[in-house]
């Protein structure tokens, strides 16, 4: 897609400034996190209806583009710094479902997917809510439980994680919330729960500039969303 290759000519280390989309998209929400992150939400006129795009900036610049469908599945990532790309494998196993979320209370997927050719690794695992109601930001938010765990294609575990979400069934988003992550060390603590909610008009909306925690964020920790972010906001 030739906006998404503009996009992504335009990661480049930034001062604080306001996110433009590529051409033919409009962003709908700004979202200022925990763990020095700002995201931008926006939807394009040339994809289906419900596809939604999230750009993650750090203090640097923009560092993460994941693309989701309607329900939430990830159908594609790119980590801007090297040009990695995800994608989602057709014929999922078992795929991810908000819908199923919101009716069951549960929904348990498998799917497979792709970084840069090579052969699928194997996501499985579920999304459940915890009955919790939270408002954050005046925005009232569901809270879920998830785990999941994705396996190379010789069954080698590659990374894990468990832990808390939240979900908005206005936008049909996840965002992320106190978690474990293991890739291969140990599980180690993250929490990129959000802070503030931005629409057009009000303040903060658009920006690149994160605001929260950026003094303590460590180094070791991992910035970019495991397929949480990729599926949906865990990952």
């Amino acid at each position: 897609m030739r906006a998404l290759a503009a996009l992504l000519a335009l990661a480049l280390p930034a001062s604080a400034g306001s996110f433009t989309p590529p051409e033919g998209c409009t962003v709908f929400l700004t979202v200022q996190s925990k763990g020095c992150r700002v995201s931008n939400f926006y939807t394009c006129e040339a994809e289906p209806a419900g596809d939604k795009w999230r750009a993650d900036f750090d203090q640097e610049g923009m560092f993460f583009l994941s693309h989701v469908n309607n329900e939430g599945e990830w159908v594609e990532s790119y980590e801007t710094a090297d040009g990695t790309k995800q994608v989602l494998v057709p014929g999922a196993a078992d795929a991810a479902s908000f819908s199923e979320l919101l009716s069951r209370g549960r929904d348990d997927y498998r799917f497979q997917l792709s970084t840069n050719g090579q052969a699928p690794t194997e996501v499985t695992g579920h999304d459940a809510l915890t009955g919790r109601d939270v408002v954050i930001d005046g925005e009232p938010l569901q809270e879920t439980e998830f785990e999941y765990a994705e396996t190379g294609p010789d069954g080698t575990l590659l990374r894990r994680s468990y832990g808390n979400e939240y979900i908005s069934a206005k936008w049909r988003l996840f965002f992320a919330g106190p978690s474990q992550w293991d890739g291969g060390q140990g599980f180690v603590p993250l929490d990129g729960s959000p802070v503030k909610f931005s629409e057009a008009g009000e303040t903060g909306f658009a920006s690149t500039q994160p605001i929260f925690d950026c003094d303590a964020v460590m180094s070791s920790l991992p910035v970019t969303p495991m397929p949480e972010e990729a599926q949906h906001d865990h990952l």
